[in-house]
């Protein structure tokens, strides 16, 4: 425990971090006077819940992963360049537990830039409106048309949810990036190789259906969909495991 909180310390202290977390904060406060926003989701925004299911679709895709990316490959990078990690190995701590230290700490960044986020869109909602309305949050049953009329707390528990899938789903980008951290020990060659990682997974759409769904980022919709994610969970929570696995025996035999 005391591993991870100097690890959670170090990487609240980390600029790439906290710069993350301040643009998913900020930027859902533009939606409430973006013109084109709904023209671009092609439906009329009704409702301060909506926002969570605009900020999530505009994020996910690129600037989550980025932020992911950057800041975990940066937990082995930044201390090999800085020239933090040799000493660190060279007292009485197990090298696992170092690895485990920080990939638990990188797996938990993608939750907090998901509350940012989340947050940030409910504090945008408030011009909206976080009342009782007819349609759908974008992230239940039938997107933004929904099923009837949706109460604040029907509305919560499915932001709720969402923001927990969104979290899930990104954990593989998280432990992804530790593991190319640990082979290159250069944050910005970790940081483009997860990247590029991610985009030639996307380009594997062109092949069949049965390959497309063993692959993580065909269930970087979770959140939206909210329905039949079992399996999907467990996919994505097997990349991560084996991500992380992999990191750690990659970290046993790497000479830092």
């Amino acid at each position: 425990m005391t591993l991870f909180s100097l690890e959670l310390r170090k990487l609240l202290r980390r600029r790439s971090a906290r710069l993350g977390l301040l643009v998913c904060f900020l930027l859902p406060l533009l939606w409430p006077w973006a013109p084109r926003v709904e023209a671009l989701f092609g439906v009329e925004l009704v409702s301060g819940w909506q926002l969570p299911a605009v900020s999530l679709g505009v994020l996910v895709q690129f600037l989550l992963p980025l932020f992911i990316a950057v800041t975990c490959a940066e937990l082995i990078g930044s201390e090999v360049s800085g020239g933090t990690l040799a000493p660190l190995l060279l007292r009485p701590v197990n090298r696992t537990r170092v690895l485990t230290g920080k990939l638990l700490v990188a797996l938990l960044y993608p939750l907090l830039l998901v509350l940012a986020t989340v947050a940030g869109s409910l504090l945008a909602g408030l011009f909206l409106g976080l009342g009782s309305f007819t349609g759908g949050t974008g992230l239940g049953p039938e997107f933004f048309q929904g099923v009837g009329t949706l109460t604040p707390g029907q509305a919560l528990g499915q932001v709720l949810r969402a923001s927990l899938l969104a979290a899930v789903m990104l954990l593989p980008v998280a432990s992804l990036a530790v593991l190319f951290g640990v082979l290159y020990l250069n944050t910005a060659a970790a940081a483009l190789a997860t990247l590029a990682t991610l985009n030639i997974l996307r380009l594997f759409a062109v092949f069949p259906e049965w390959v497309q769904r063993l692959l993580p980022t065909t269930h970087f919709d979770l959140y939206a969909r909210q329905t039949d994610v079992a399996s999907g969970l467990i996919l994505l929570l097997i990349y991560t495991a084996g991500f992380g696995v992999l990191a750690a025996l990659a970290f046993e035999r790497r000479d830092v």
